[in-house]
This record gives structure tokens, sequence and C-alpha cells, in this order.
């Protein structure tokens, strides 16, 4: 069988490592994919490193990037024009560019045929996956209607709508009424969790880096630098913190990005500039995440954040904004106060309150006795919900019920046996 996977771009971030682990690992359960990715902008980190790593080499096409231009109809066009040669079975799209010029040339790909005037378009199912969406704090709300609109349109021809939380089926089905019930499937993140299985032993290797003494408690945030994932609230919530704190606090910023000389000026200008590191874009989360102590996040969108799944498989105490899919990792409430709201798995505070989140900070870091816990609670979590093994046959089966093959379907639940 075989797939066209499109993406709009190998940039740092949890989408980029899912299209390639996908596009590796569906291979042994009968699917031969074609990964297909856009150019990251200027500014953003490009991810490719991690196709190469796991053998994948990506076709790019350089007219497919994350702005709406003219070169979209370039994209759609040279994507039709593929389709046309690999014949694939089937088309999965990945983030909203992909998924907009993707699916018009599927659209294309399906109807300009000779036997579609008899009522027999080309054979080929399309899937789409929201690893998160454009529907709130991204746009003004005349292109976030436009974009719903399109959306809609959109999902008419797609055979298979995945989310990857139930908070955001709620969302994008309920909320912004967008397909139909049965064309979804909540399929959650999965990762390689070999990499974390002995975190307890690096403990040492980033905070020795960063000269962080056994005394002082590392709280960090690791995300691209960009609007949306709101590090201006992690910074201001951090000088809050230190006021409020009786702690020896270092704060480490992990990540790259076009706002990063924006909150460098805002680190200085809160006087926070001698207790926080840049760190910049790394690719060993095996050693930073367990030099944390805290981890935080304050996007004000997210379908469900890589980074919380990877701190909480090793063993971190998560801070988090209530947006997307952070609400199922974080799981039910367990008390509200001052702010914030302690979960099964971790603290949530509302989107912007940066007086919560220091609040919620500071809880976590006066009590590790409710570090440890939330920290346990969360890795075992994880470790039962968002393996690697797990994603690939959760997908290999639904392209196998989407095909009609039955063996395909049969092996996947043999194999996940």
């Amino acid at each position: 069988m075989k797939v066209l996977r499109i993406i709009a771009r190998l940039n740092v971030g949890g989408p980029a490592r899912h299209v390639v682990w996908l596009s590796a690992g569906l291979k042994e359960r009968g699917y031969e994919t074609l990964l297909v990715a856009g150019v990251p902008p200027e500014g953003e980190d490009d991810m490719s490193y991690v196709a190469a790593a796991n053998g994948i080499e990506p076709l790019i096409v350089p007219e497919m990037s994350r702005k709406i231009s003219l070169r979209d109809l370039i994209t759609a066009w040279k994507l039709y024009r593929l389709m046309l040669r690999e014949r694939p079975d089937l088309v999965h799209t990945h983030t909203a560019k992909a998924g907009g010029v993707g699916r018009a040339a599927g659209i294309m790909y399906r109807w300009l045929t000779p036997s579609a005037l008899a009522g027999r378009p080309r054979q080929c199912c399309f899937v789409h996956t929201y690893h998160g969406h454009v529907f709130h704090s991204y746009y003004g709300p005349l292109k976030t209607k436009l974009f719903l609109m399109i959306e809609k349109m959109l999902a008419r021809m797609t055979d298979r709508i995945i989310v990857i939380s139930q908070q955001q089926r709620r969302e994008i089905n309920e909320d912004f009424h967008l397909g139909r019930g049965e064309q979804f499937a909540v399929i959650p993140l999965g990762i390689d969790l070999k990499v974390y299985a002995d975190w307890q032993t690096r403990r040492s290797r980033m905070r020795d880096e960063i000269s962080a003494t056994d005394d002082e408690l590392l709280i960090g945030i690791v995300g691209r630098l960009t609007e949306i994932k709101n590090h201006k609230l992690y910074l201001e919530a951090a000088a809050l913190l230190k006021k409020i704190s009786t702690q020896r606090l270092k704060f480490v910023v992990i990540g790259d990005g076009t706002q990063r000389p924006e909150l460098e000026s805002q680190t200085t200008q809160l006087g926070i500039a001698s207790d926080l590191v840049f760190l910049g874009t790394r690719d060993d989360p095996e050693n930073f995440y367990p030099a944390l102590d805290v981890l935080a996040l304050t996007s004000l969108n997210e379908g469900t954040p890589l980074s919380v799944i990877e701190g909480m498989a090793n063993g971190r105490a998560v801070i988090a904004t209530a947006v997307g899919g952070v609400v199922d990792l974080l799981g039910q409430e367990v008390e509200s106060v001052d702010g914030y709201t302690i979960c099964e798995r971790g603290i949530r505070v509302p989107s912007g309150d940066a007086q919560g989140f220091a609040n919620g900070m500071k809880r976590l870091l006066d009590d590790p006795q409710l570090r440890d816990e939330l920290g346990g609670r969360g890795r075992e979590f994880v470790l039962a919900n968002y393996s690697r093994e797990r994603l690939l046959n959760d997908i290999a089966k639904l392209y196998a019920d989407l095909l009609g093959d039955k063996s395909l379907a049969a092996n996947s639940v043999v194999s996940r046996a």
C-alpha cells in the first residue's frame, strides 16, 4: 500500500518528528510512504536531520511554506502532478497548510479523470491530522472565519479526521462545528519511550553545563519562540515568582525563533537576566528534561504538546496553561486555589494569568512531595498511553480499515498484542 504523507515543513516541533516516525515505522506494517515537505521560513530551525537519522529522505516542494501566498497554487498543482505520478492508495496531510493544499490537490486528483463523468472518480482515501488548529489565538476574526470556512469545505472530501486528544475533538467538532462526528478518530501522539528509560542517571549533565548548583531549583520551558507559545507569560511569571519565593531559582528557555531578541529584552526589563539562560534549539531531550525540577508551558493554543509528554516521560512535574490537549494530559481536578488548579498529573492555570502561574510554580517548588507525586503519576500515564508502538498500530489499523484490507488490520492487532 502506498501512502503520500504531506506536511508544510519539517521545522523544530512535534509534528515533524511525528511524520518521520510514521513514515519509518509503518513500512514493516505494509505501508510504503513518500514524505513530502515544504521549507521552514527564515527564523525557524530545520529538523530534517531527524528524517535522515530515521532513513527517510523527504521530497521537498520549495513553494510550500507556512505563509499564505499565490505560491500555494503552484504547490497544489505540483502535489496534483505528484499524485498522478505516484498513484497513492492514501494521502495523509498534517498541519493546516499541508491540509489545505494537499486536499485541494486531492480534489483535482479524484475528479479530473474521464471516468468521473460516469460518476467513478479515482480511488484514493484522504486523511488529515490536526496537530493543533488555527481557529483561535493565531489571527484576527475575519481571517479566522475564512480559515474555518475553508476547513469545513475540505472536511467534506476527507475520509477520516484525526485529532490527538479528546479535548481537541470537542473543540474542532463540537465547538467549531467542523466535520461530522463519525469522521473523527482520536489517536494520541506516540514517542520513543526507550530514550528516557534511565532518565535519573542524566540529571546532572545539563545542570553542570549551565553551572546550576544542587540547591538551585530549575524551571524550564521547551518550544519554539513564537507568539502562540506565549513565552512572555513565562517571563512575567518568573519575575513574579522571584518576588514571592525564598528558594534559589534558575530559569531556562530551550528553543529558538523570531521572538528571541524581544524576549531577551523583556528578560532584562524584568530584572531576571542573571537568573535565566536561553539555551537555543537542542537535540538532546534525554539530557535537558531530567535536569529540570519543573517543566512549564504557557501556550495560547495547543494540540497535544510533545514537550509535556516528554517531560512526563522523565518524571518531571508540569505546570501548563489549560489549552487544547493539555487538559487531557493533566487529568481530573483535585484542588483549586490561588489562581491555579492541581490535577492528577500536573498543575493547570488559566491562559494569560501570570500571577496564577507564579503561584502554581511556587506551590510545586515549595512542596517536593507534590512534585514527586505528580511527576510519578505523569510518567506512569505516558508509559501506558504514549508509546510509539501504540501510535503506529493505531494508524496502521485506521489505514487498513479505510482501505478495506482486513488482513492488514488483523496484523496490526496481532502486532500490538
